[in-house]
């Protein structure tokens, strides 16, 4: 276990491009201009920052939003409380599958393979049904941890193409870094995970990517800052500093001025370690999808800062907890808002925010599907705002939205969760 000194806060991470706010809040001195001075350590698996945070190895780390909600409902090993006061970015995900069920997909719906997203479910769909007729098994598909966007980013896209991802799939958990090579073993014929690691499939030749987050659900939850709420409650100005230092780091990251520096420090081993014309690449939104694909051109591909990325919506937290739900991970009843409360603190990230400037959403959850709140009606239009197609997200009705899912799981009995949430 590390050891603390004064003025020491040790932080967890996973090798991937939405860790760059805690790398480059290091790298570029944004800890010392606050005061403190972050120490950084790298590690494979979601699994393990669960566990070292979880006895105290570590003070916070760069955590799937998931993950602390899931904490607050008793999922998993973990018992230290956590709580979000940050968010470190939106979108950075994608949906990549091996080239040979690209190909199929490919054969059954050219249309809607090219354009990708939420179309090229329908291809999959097909090939899915072909392997079924044939008896052939079911494809295998990776994703990085049972409570992750990437999990529910897959499932809400397999189902909305009439795949049920617990019948019709198999879903298995592969840790961020090891996606590509396991597609490219053959042990999975696709998986959801975080950059670099699609574009990395993709310039190996074994993956072509059918779809990126943002196309799927443009800026959607991804990573937060997670904190142990004990050593929140302990060291409230070192809190905010890191608070303060994690914005700073967003800035510098979205100025395209910064770009090639950025790509130079994430690529070294101790960092991302992948190369740096790929990690450019992305922070620059430009996607290589492979194979016959046309580059995407997203300049929304990752969000380090604008756009509010990094104000923890409890509305995001709202729908994670509707996932949790549809999919059978909690079946016994709770206050939905009361967790939310609990787990994601926008007061922590107001004040700080306050204090150098920035403005800040004056409400904690909006809608999702419907024009962005800081935009006039024509200039979210010409945007492209979506949610997963033509659904969307009302955080005030969550089980009534549930109840609109005709895939879920059968064994979650949503009358029971009404007792106790009659506002939703």
């Amino acid at each position: 276990m590390p050891e603390h000194v004064r003025n020491e806060i040790h932080a967890g991470f996973i090798p991937l491009i939405d860790c760059a706010p805690l790398v480059i809040a290091a790298e570029q001195g944004f800890d010392a201009q606050f005061g403190f001075q972050l120490r950084l350590y790298r590690e494979v698996s979601w699994a393990n920052i669960r566990d070292k945070i979880d006895v105290g190895a570590y003070d916070c780390a760069h955590m799937l939003a998931p993950m602390p909600i899931a904490t607050a409902l008793g999922l998993g090993r973990t018992t230290a409380p956590i709580i979000v006061p940050m968010a470190l970015n939106l979108n950075g995900n994608a949906i990549t599958v091996s080239a040979a069920i690209f190909e199929e997909m490919l054969a059954a719906d050219p249309e809607a393979t090219r354009a990708g997203g939420m179309n090229a479910v329908q291809a999959l769909k097909r090939v899915v049904d072909a392997h079924a007729k044939s008896g052939m098994a079911p494809l295998t598909l990776g994703m990085v941890f049972p409570f992750s966007s990437h999990s529910y980013d897959m499932r809400y896209w397999l189902a909305a193409g009439g795949i049920d991802p617990d019948n019709d799939v198999n879903l298995i958990v592969i840790p961020p870094p090891l996606t590509a090579e396991n597609l490219r073993s053959g042990r999975i014929d696709g998986f959801c995970a975080g950059e670099p690691w699609n574009s990395v499939a993709v310039s190996q030749g074994a993956g072509r990517i059918v779809a990126t987050k943002s196309q799927l659900w443009s800026r959607s939850p991804e990573k937060v800052l997670g904190v142990r709420a004990a050593w929140a409650e302990q060291n409230p100005q070192l809190l905010d500093a890191l608070i303060k230092a994690i914005i700073k780091a967003g800035q510098w990251l979205e100025d395209p001025r910064n770009c090639d520096q950025a790509a130079d420090i994430l690529s070294k081993p101790q960092w991302v370690g992948t190369t740096r014309d790929i990690i450019r690449n992305v922070l620059s939104g430009t996607l290589e999808r492979g194979g016959r694909l046309a580059v995407n051109k997203d300049p929304e591909l990752v969000l380090f800062h604008s756009h509010a990325a990094n104000f923890p919506w409890r509305s995001h937290a709202l729908w994670i907890l509707s996932q949790m739900i549809r999919w059978g991970q909690v079946r016994e009843p709770f206050d939905l808002n009361a967790v939310v409360e609990e787990v994601y603190r926008p007061e922590y990230y107001r004040k700080a925010a306050a204090a150098l400037g920035i403005s800040v959403p004056h409400e904690n959850m909006k809608r999702e599907g419907d024009y962005a709140v800081t935009e006039t009606a024509s200039s979210a239009a010409k945007r492209g705002q979506s949610f997963f197609g033509s659904d969307h997200f009302d955080p005030l009705h969550v089980l009534n939205y549930l109840e609109q899912q005709k895939i879920r799981s059968p064994s979650i009995d949503l009358t029971r969760f009404k007792g106790l949430n009659a506002s939703h």
